[in-house]
């Protein structure tokens, strides 16, 4: 699935002051624990590598909250690789509290103002306040031109989190009495159709970290003795060195204050709503060793790989007790379905395709150009894949350009003499407007072969035929729900079903469906359901 973008990941720290010492603490003690935040970063790096920054709280210090934020990844920003630039940075950036973010484009520009986190500087420190966000609001339309309406207002980026932080702004402003930020998080939630996990430090050194009413997007938190921390995963937390009992999920519809004097509280600040999890995190976003919502992510894909090898005993289209037939994963987050296939039916996994972690972000182009970019991200064994008849695991096809090219490469420079395509998930036939990046349907290959997401023998044939593979098969939706261990009322589905759990969203997919074939872009898809609310 290495044509379809990561989301972005939040993390946050503060130890308190007055209440011991934590263990975590490096020698440089609590007033320094901002320290640990670029490693929590690096943590969550797979969900975003376009830009990356953070804010830390000092109320010694007469700047009290500090932000740097870049294009580049956790490494890059913070200068890791050279040891004077980095305490340099660390120590200009000290603090008993910063957040922190990891960014890939879901919207907005490849470029520093889009980074986050955003802050908002104001004369009053009750004001003045730092904000970064993971997820998308379906109904970013709308808000957009409700801010507008008055033309006072203006608006320098196209993205849904400054939206966020002039709602925010604007709320805080109006209130005539102090708010609480669990009360501004009450107002402002009721206005936002989407999914988002959140952070925000305050001047006055609050801290504030939320997760959508419906938990679609993941966050993670510990609280021991004076520290708190949370993250987008929980293999950030682990790393530090909590155990997996100390580690929770919050739940949906909650926010966890932390203020200097009154300490930790956890809130709900939405009306309980049946949960629907994104059940691509599991699939692919997260880190292998993280858990979400007690769920482990590795655990969930060695269950895909027992579907994958049930479904491959009933379909009995390749001989299973030759010698010549073998098991390979595309890389990496395949690897684990593609392992447990192989243990149930008793084949090799053979490392076919090494990937190139070193190529960065590429982007596969039309023409002769289309080949020499895939060669950048994976080179087939020929010691491997000659002769062999190839079952290729797949996280997802969700464009097919990746898979076009990585096939005629298995075949042509690995000698392949069968290769017959695998994939840990159902069709994409619909596309997500809570922040993965994938929001058209003719950027899509799903719904060119399968109908209301009907996998039929006959379109998967076809879309093997067309890709360039010997036979293609998908799991059907209901093998989501198994291996991950929830209901399958409690998963976001959407991209495979076309069914959405939020009333936007489910707008935002029959205009969809209407511009199909059109070449609107996705900004104009948001643009005409607040048109046609507005006029409704």
């Amino acid at each position: 699935m290495s044509e379809l973008h990561h989301e972005c990941g939040v993390a946050a720290i503060y130890h308190l002051s007055g209440r011991g010492r934590s263990p975590m603490c490096t020698q440089d003690g609590p007033r320094q624990i901002s320290r640990l935040l670029p490693r929590m970063l690096l943590d969550i790096q797979n969900r975003g590598q376009l830009a990356a920054g953070m804010t830390t709280f000092d109320p010694a210090q007469p700047r009290l909250l500090r932000t740097r934020k870049d294009v580049g990844t956790v490494t890059e920003v913070f200068r890791m690789n050279h040891k004077a630039k980095a305490e340099s940075l660390m120590k200009s950036l000290a603090g008993r509290a910063a957040i922190g973010h990891v960014r890939y484009a879901t919207s907005g520009q490849d470029d520093r103002s889009y980074a986050q986190p955003f802050e908002r500087k104001h004369i009053h420190k009750r004001k003045w306040f730092s904000f970064c966000f993971n997820g998308q609001l379906s109904n970013y339309g709308i808000l957009r031109e409700r801010l507008l309406a008055d033309g006072d207002h203006h608006l320098t980026l196209d993205t849904d989190t400054e939206i966020i932080l002039h709602e925010f702004g604007r709320l805080l402003s109006r209130s005539p009495t102090r708010l609480d930020w669990i009360d501004l998080l009450r107002q402002s939630a009721e206005n936002f159709d989407g999914a988002y996990s959140l952070a925000v430090l305050t001047a006055e050194g609050e801290m504030i970290v939320a997760r959508d009413p419906l938990g679609i997007k993941p966050m993670c938190y510990v609280h021991e003795g004076p520290l708190f921390a949370a993250a987008s995963e929980s293999v950030a937390l682990l790393n530090l060195g909590f155990t997996d009992d100390q580690i929770k999920s919050l739940p949906p519809g909650h926010a966890i204050t932390v203020h200097p004097e009154t300490g930790f509280h956890l809130e709900r600040f939405a009306p309980e709503q049946k949960p629907k999890h994104c059940f691509f995190e599991w699939i692919y976003f997260a880190n292998v060793a993280s858990t979400l919502d007690d769920q482990s992510v590795y655990l969930s894909r060695t269950h895909l790989g027992e579907e994958l090898a049930k479904a491959e005993r009933e379909l009995g289209r390749v001989p299973l007790d030759c010698e010549d037939t073998i098991i390979v994963p595309v890389p990496d987050t395949s690897k684990a379905a593609a392992d447990s296939m192989a243990y149930e039916l008793s084949i090799p996994c053979r490392e076919g395709l090494i990937r190139n972690r070193y190529a960065g972000r590429t982007f596969i182009e039309g023409g002769g150009n289309r080949k020499a970019k895939a060669a950048t991200k994976y080179t087939p064994l020929r010691e491997v894949l000659e002769g062999k008849r190839v079952i290729l695991v797949e996280d997802s096809i969700v464009r097919s350009t990746t898979m076009n090219v990585l096939l005629d490469r298995i075949r042509e420079v690995g000698g392949a003499k069968e290769i017959h395509v695998r994939v840990a998930c159902p069709p994409i036939i619909a596309p997500c407007f809570y922040g993965i990046d994938m929001s058209s349907i003719d950027q899509l290959i799903g719904p060119k072969y399968f109908e209301n997401g009907v996998i039929s023998d006959e379109a998967q044939q076809r879309l093997a035929d067309d890709l360039g593979a010997d036979s293609l098969r998908y799991l059907p939706v209901e093998a989501i729900s198994r291996a991950i261990g929830k209901p399958t009322d409690h998963l976001c589905q959407a991209c495979v079903t076309g069914k959405y759990p939020t009333p936007c969203g489910q707008h935002l997919y029959q205009i969809a469906l209407d511009n199909r074939g059109s070449k609107l872009d996705s900004r104009q898809t948001y643009e005409q359901l607040a048109a046609a609310l507005s006029t409704g």
